[in-house]
């Protein structure tokens, strides 16, 4: 199962209507989202650089990062995102409405099934040093090719494209205990991405996100919404009544998941008013 904590709000979205909303991944908890990728492979190819004495090579490769991350919302992933941990406290402090909300848990496999195209479910990982990733010595490997740097501009912006859809799978290793999954599109360069963005307007600011049409993505596999969710969570602190919950299940016309809904047994602490 692959753990989806958030508030009832969203649930709406996500069950009743049938909306699972990838949001812009600059506006999650981790304030290096991206960067910190983009940072350690330049840092990488900086010092293979450096090591062989091409100094001057070295600081336009620097330049060159810098002026793509000043460009970093262009580059913009969006992203759904999962935990492999089911009722973990620290899912529900972070994510779960500080346990007041649920946790909606999906079948791993038929979520890969159902993706495909410009949209991927990609693992994350927790490393901030990045030599030994691929494109480190892809981008090494053209740098070192042409005497000037500038005839490579052409296969570096090629490869920079790769990296920052690369970027959207690693976080730093202090969020490691996430256990993090994404569901993941990067509309700058997908162009059998068809979606159009949706916004959501509240008192303080407007967002931007991608709606996925679940119904339509299961309906593809033959399958129901309700095959695709395995249990639904009520969080440890929340009030939320189950009738009325296995109610807003049957007139939603989900009522076969009225049978997978459990009551959170982590000892979260309510919040004090």
């Amino acid at each position: 199962m692959l753990y989806h904590y958030t508030d009832f709000a969203a649930f709406d979205g996500i069950i009743r209507c049938a909306e699972l909303r990838l949001n812009n991944i600059l506006n999650m908890n981790d304030a290096a989202e991206m960067r910190l990728f983009m940072n350690g492979i330049c840092k990488a190819v900086v010092d293979k650089l450096k090591e062989d004495g091409e100094n001057d090579k070295a600081r336009k490769t620097e330049a060159f990062f810098e002026n793509e991350m000043e460009e970093e919302f262009h580059y913009s992933a969006y992203a759904a995102c999962f935990s492999k941990y089911r009722d973990d406290a620290a899912q529900w402090e972070r994510y779960g409405h500080l346990g007041q909300g649920v946790c909606i848990a999906f079948q791993e496999d038929l979520m890969q099934k159902m993706i495909g195209g410009a949209v991927s479910l990609q693992e994350v990982y927790y490393q901030a040093d990045m030599g030994e990733h691929r494109l480190v010595d892809e981008f090494y490997q053209i740098i070192k090719a042409e005497k000037k740097f500038s005839d490579n501009l052409p296969k570096l912006q090629t490869l920079m494209n790769d990296a920052w859809v690369q970027s959207a799978a690693f976080k730093h290793p202090s969020f490691a205990s996430e256990r993090e999954f994404r569901l993941v599109v990067s509309p700058f360069i997908s162009h059998e991405f068809a979606i159009e963005p949706k916004y959501h307007v509240a008192a303080e600011r407007i967002k931007k996100y991608y709606p996925l049409d679940l119904n339509r993505m299961c309906g593809k596999l033959n399958m129901h919404l309700s095959d695709l969710v395995g249990e639904i969570i009520i969080g440890p602190t929340s009030s939320q009544s189950l009738p009325i919950l296995q109610d807003y299940l049957a007139d939603s016309g989900l009522n076969v998941l009225k049978d997978r809904i459990s009551m959170s047994e982590c000892p979260l602490r309510k919040p004090t008013s």
